[in-house]
Formats: structure tokens, sequence, C-alpha cells
């Protein structure tokens, strides 16, 4: 049975080319006004201090970009079809449209299709193309990440066993790392700590961590140090909890957007298994964001349409101004959703999916506004 794909009409192939020219250019807009100010201008001076050639120069740019267009995409989106829709409308185009019997629906069907390809573009800037120019630029530079972290080991109960403060670490190199061993006694709902290892170095093995240069305080139940001794080598963890230990270490350096949606998957595995309950939420949270960022920016195409319809007397400022102050508010207020999942005063997928049901709230309302 072959499979009949609904024709492309002279219609559809105009408003594709004007929303396309619009809204490239206001993507090409918004990148160079974020690059220039700071990242263009350390980039060339370093280029012309020596510390890199043209060519690793334009890769660190072109590196700068995956971070960028994944917010500029859907600005452009919003600007692009707002300008195209206004000019239509101040033209009296989108008056012959209409009065051939054109529905609203069928006028923005060629931008729904154009957003959804921009909009996977987005998708994949953020799940593999920004991971992958991060690497890149610590590559480039030198960039060398250090790790501090504190490792706490539970038994079943949830009680602590062991909590492992590592002051610096860089790879599966330690340096300071603090050991509490606690007491299987519990005295008063908490556990009492037995000794405390302080270790001048350490190595992350795959199935135990090697502590070096170890000074021992054994402590008795009235928290006074009974006997300070001196090892040259201790072990710690188990295979399971050396392994998860060291890739909690390592995530806790990288920032969301250095991660991949498989990798993520993985760390929320690890980070629910452990029971870290507020970087589970908050990283479930940005996981979440990164399925419906591609949705936000198909509805901030339609919504622009929305508000490029105007009368031919009718300013265009006003829908400008709405627009802009919608994308406005949804990226100041990310950082206050994404803190009410940490908390858990959320829930992550409540916190994911208001501002994509915020926008079609929006488009509701200005359709019926705008009697379409």
């Amino acid at each position: 049975m072959s499979i009949k794909f609904p024709k492309i009409s002279i219609y559809d192939k105009y408003i594709l080319k004007q929303v396309a020219g619009a809204t490239i250019g206001a993507v090409l807009l918004f990148t160079i006004v974020w690059i220039a100010p700071e990242i263009l201008l350390n980039t060339v001076r370093d280029a012309l201090d020596g510390k890199y050639d043209f060519n690793t120069a334009l890769v660190l740019l072109l590196c700068e970009l995956p971070k960028i267009l994944d917010k500029a995409i859907p600005v452009g989106l919003l600007l692009g079809t707002l300008f195209t829709f206004d000019k239509l409308s101040k033209d009296s185009e989108m008056t012959i449209f209409r009065a051939i019997g054109m529905s609203f629906q069928r006028i923005v069907a060629p931008v729904v299709v154009f957003a959804l390809l921009f909009a996977s573009i987005c998708f994949v800037l953020e799940n593999r193309g920004t991971p992958y120019a991060e690497s890149r630029l610590r590559a480039i530079r030198g960039d060398v990440i250090h790790a501090q972290y504190i490792y706490t080991q539970k038994d079943k109960s949830g009680h602590p066993l062991l909590a492992i403060v590592i002051s610096r670490a860089i790879g599966r190199n330690m340096e300071n790392v603090t050991v509490l061993d606690f007491s299987n006694k519990i005295y008063q709902d908490v556990h009492q700590l037995t000794n405390i290892y302080v270790a001048k170095k350490g190595y992350a093995d795959d199935d135990v961590w090697h502590l070096q240069d170890v000074s021992t305080y054994q402590i008795s139940n009235d928290g006074i140090y009974v006997e300070i001794d001196h090892k040259d080598k201790l072990d710690i963890l188990d295979k399971e909890s050396a392994q998860n230990a060291f890739i909690l270490m390592n995530y806790s350096a990288l920032k969301e957007r250095d991660i991949s949606n498989p990798r993520l998957r993985k760390y929320l595995k690890l980070l629910k298994h452990e029971k870290l309950d507020e970087e589970y939420n908050y990283m479930l949270n940005k996981y979440l964001q990164r399925f419906l960022s591609p949705l936000v920016g198909v509805l901030l195409a339609i919504l622009g349409c929305l508000l490029g319809f105007s009368k031919p007397r009718e300013q265009r400022v006003v829908g400008f101004t709405i627009g802009i102050g919608c994308v406005f508010v949804y990226y100041i207020t990310l950082p206050f959703f994404d803190m009410l999942a940490e908390k858990g005063i959320l829930s992550p997928y409540l916190t994911a999916i208001i501002p994509a049901a915020a926008f079609m709230f929006a488009i509701y309302i200005f359709y019926k506004l705008k009697d379409l």
C-alpha cells in the first residue's frame, strides 16, 4: 500500500519562504547579540595574544553555538512568524486568504510543519550537540574538572554507615579525603561515630576506593578521641558503592547541559537508587524539559501567528510587545520551576509541563480574542 503525502500548494511554499526567511534572520540576530559582547571579544583577544590559532578560535566559536541556538530557535520561531503574519495582515494578504475560505488551521499548517522541523533541531542540539560542544570546549581550553563531593553510604533502613568528604578530585585521583565511620548502634536516634579517617590521597577504583597516608581517630561513645593512629593504606566501599560514589562524584561537577539523554537517564536511576531526592527531582525536571522545550517552540510559532493577525491600521508594536513579554516570562520563570521541583514543592512532571500548558492557554485566549 503506497503512502500519499499531502500536496504542497503554492500557498504553502509562499508562507514557508516568508516564515523561513524571517525566522532564520531572527535566530541569527539573537545569536549575534548573545555571542558578540563577551564570547567573541574573549576569543578574538586570545587569538591575537597567540593563545589560539585562527582555526582553533573558529572551532571555539562554533562550539559556543549549540547552547545558544537551543534558546535562539524558540525565540526566532516566535519573532519570525509574528513578523511574517503581521506583514501579511498589513498588506491585506491575510484578508484575501480568509476571503477565499481558508481557515486559521489551514493558514498556519505550513508554519506548524516548519516549526516541527526547527523544534527537532533544537531537541538534537540539547541531547547531543551541547554536551559534545561543551566537552570540546573543555578539551581545547585545557579545563580540568575539579569535583568536591560528600558521599554517604547507608544501610537498607537508611541509616548512615560511612560519610566520605572529598575535598578535591580530578578523575579518579582524590586529595584530602575524610571518612566518618558510624557505629551500628543508635543513640538518641542518631548514629555514634566510631572512627574518623583522614587521608591525604586516594584513588577511586572500580571495585574499591584506596586511601593513602591515613590518620585514624578512634572515638569513644562520649565523643572523645581514644586513640590516634596512622595507616599507610586503607580500602573503603564495596564494588557497587565504589562505582556509584565515583559516578555521583563525577556528575556533581557537571551541569545538566553537559549530559546527553542516555547518560542522564542512567544518572536519574542512580540518584533514585541512592535516594538523593533533591538532585533527582531537579534532574528529572531538566530531563523532561528537554522533551517539552521543542513543543514550546512549536507553540511559540503558533502564538506568533496569532499575534501577527491584526487589522490594517492596528499598531504592530502591541503584538511584538506581547510576544517578547511571553518569551521573557518563560525564560525568567524556568529557574523558579526548577527550584519548586528540586525542593519537592511540586512534582517534576508538573513543573516541566506548566510552561507548555501556559502557552496552550495563551493560544486559546488569543484565538478567541482575535475571533478567528
